[in-house]
């Protein structure tokens, strides 16, 4: 008897089953709005210096940029005096008058659409506006880090605590962000949000896929993600309710608390607790997922030795420790390793490009966040389509490719055409959402069994990698403007074009051992010479 014939006994798709899922799924809805949060909270309103003197007009004040507008980090440092013939300079020093300076008396914000942010409280413009994109790329840092780190720790202390002490950490160091007295504070609680969210994604996925029934699983699984997509329009409807970034911070943190509370009803990871010698445990919480789909007597004739000795025989091979180096000895899982790191490097690097980009098309940034989170919804379907139908390897590789060509084209896209910008920003931020949609299911069918979750380990950490550099990458605007966009559209066809270097897997058994990986070589090589001669025979064989 199997792990899923024990559940089937206790009652697989109970009502245990529907508030298991429910409860683990409904937090994702809000953790959309931590990622996404400084679109919001970091947002850069029209912004120009105080001038260095009572002006009649912000012309005689301040310079002009190249966009027209009175120049956002310059302003004169004397006025002009007006004479008969015009502006005169005679009782000024010389070369005073036409002279300018920084920002020395700070800034006036437009706060007709915000009324602060990070970026107006601690002046994060001109010299300091790399500071916005650095706030940002720490939080991902976070989430690579408490991958790592809650990783670890989940095998170590159980699934069910470390998920309801991500819950609490997130939510003290959310609400502790909300009322940072300088950046730096700031930039560390985010840092350690970051790290809480990653906690949190872990456990939630094993969760989740561990007490429903594996003909469910897809269903699940397509339910939870669909909880983050729903998730980004919660997001811009309490920003566009609350403008003051400090409130909007500390109301999306305020549900974590609940969370924190609801998750000790969680069940804990039957396998895990078998595995680390916590049987009567294991046992006990079986009985009670009985008892809740009203199958009481069915759990009281389950009994320890029978649950230890079905158990261990199917945890029998998640004893054998492999390290992440083996993902590279072998040469077909190095193969392999190399090009699906390309293409989980570049799905999250460009990803958060686009996500985090919003202010950059000239759009209603609430609107377009709408429009950002629906894409999603048919985006994900259609891949799902097109995995089942057209093949993995192909929908990986076009979604990755259609979406760095979007990404280019809106370089020679001029600015004052926002919807044809925002249009192609769309299409691939779909793009990308498919791609995302497409890793988690082609990765799992690259990999043996032994070692597939060192192996999608491996990509998640790429993806992280990515999210983190993406708006550091931004700064290199300052050289030339179109430089990022350059970047953000050529790394995802890099992943693009690797993606056709990995093997397909539709329709395929999934590999088991490293054996059955060299057996799939070696038959997809045959295949291929087998096609050689028909594709270059002699004339008149092998053509029509």
């Amino acid at each position: 008897m199997t792990f899923s014939e024990i559940l089937e006994r206790v009652g697989s798709l109970g009502p245990f089953q529907i508030l298991h899922v429910f409860l683990l799924s409904f937090p994702v809805l809000f953790m959309a709005s931590h990622n996404l949060l400084q679109i919001f909270t970091a947002a850069t309103p029209s912004h120009h210096c105080v001038p260095a003197y009572n002006a009649s007009s912000l012309a005689s004040a301040l310079p002009v940029g190249s966009d027209g507008a009175p120049d956002r980090c310059l302003r004169f440092s004397h006025p002009p005096l007006e004479g008969p013939l015009g502006p005169s300079n005679t009782s000024l020093p010389n070369g005073t008058w036409g002279h300018t300076e920084p920002c020395l008396d700070g800034w006036i914000y437009d706060r007709n659409m915000f009324t602060s942010t990070i970026v107006t409280e601690w002046d994060l413009v001109c010299d300091l506006r790399q500071m916005k994109e650095m706030a940002q790329s720490l939080y991902m840092a976070g989430i690579l880090t408490g991958g790592i780190v809650f990783g670890s720790l989940s095998d170590r202390f159980g699934r069910k605590p470390i998920l309801t002490l991500c819950y609490l950490s997130l939510a003290v160091s959310s609400t502790c962000s909300a009322f940072s007295p300088n950046f730096l504070t700031y930039t560390i609680f985010r840092f350690l949000v970051g790290c809480s969210l990653s906690g949190i994604s872990l456990s939630t996925v094993i969760l989740c896929v561990e007490w429903v029934p594996t003909q469910v699983r897809a269903i699940q699984s397509t339910i939870t993600g669909y909880c983050y997509t729903f998730g980004q329009f919660i997001l811009p409807g309490l920003a566009y309710t609350i403008s003051e970034w400090r409130w909007l911070q500390f109301v999306v943190s305020t549900p974590f608390f609940i969370f924190f509370l609801s998750s000790w009803w969680v069940a804990e990871s039957v396998r895990w607790l078998v595995l680390t010698g916590k049987s009567p445990k294991a046992l006990k919480e079986l009985q009670r997922v009985a008892a809740f789909n009203g199958r009481k007597e069915e759990g009281d004739k389950l009994s320890l030795e029978e649950l230890k000795l079905n158990l261990q025989k199917e945890i029998a091979l998640s004893k054998t420790s492999y390290s992440v180096l083996i993902l590279f000895q072998n040469p077909v899982l190095r193969w392999i390793s190399c090009c699906s790191c390309l293409t989980w490097f570049a799905t999250g690097f460009a990803y958060y490009s686009l996500a985090m980009g919003v202010e950059d098309f000239g759009v209603n940034i609430y609107m377009l966040q709408i429009i950002f989170g629906g894409v999603d919804v048919p985006a994900k379907f259609i891949s799902v389509l097109c995995l089942s139908y057209v093949g993995r390897r192909i929908t990986q590789a076009a979604c990755l490719l259609l979406a760095g060509t979007a990404i280019l084209a809106n370089i020679f896209v001029p600015s004052d055409m926002p919807i044809i910008r925002t249009s192609l920003a769309v299409f691939g931020k779909g793009c990308l959402s498919s791609s995302f949609n497409c890793l988690f299911l082609y990765t799992s069918e690259l990999y043996p069994t032994v070692i597939r979750q060192r192996g999608m380990g491996l990509g998640n950490l790429c993806a992280r990698v990515g999210s983190m550099i993406a708006p550091l990458v931004k700064i290199t605007g300052e050289v030339m403007p179109f430089i990022p966009s350059l970047i953000y559209g050529v790394i995802p066809i890099l992943g693009g074009l690797s993606a056709f270097f990995l093997p397909e897997t539709l329709n395929k058994a999934l590999p088991e051992t490293m054996e059955d990986i060299e057996r799939r070589k070696k038959s997809e090589e045959e295949i291929e010479a087998q096609n050689i001669p028909l594709q270059s025979g002699e004339p008149g064989k092998g053509t029509s």
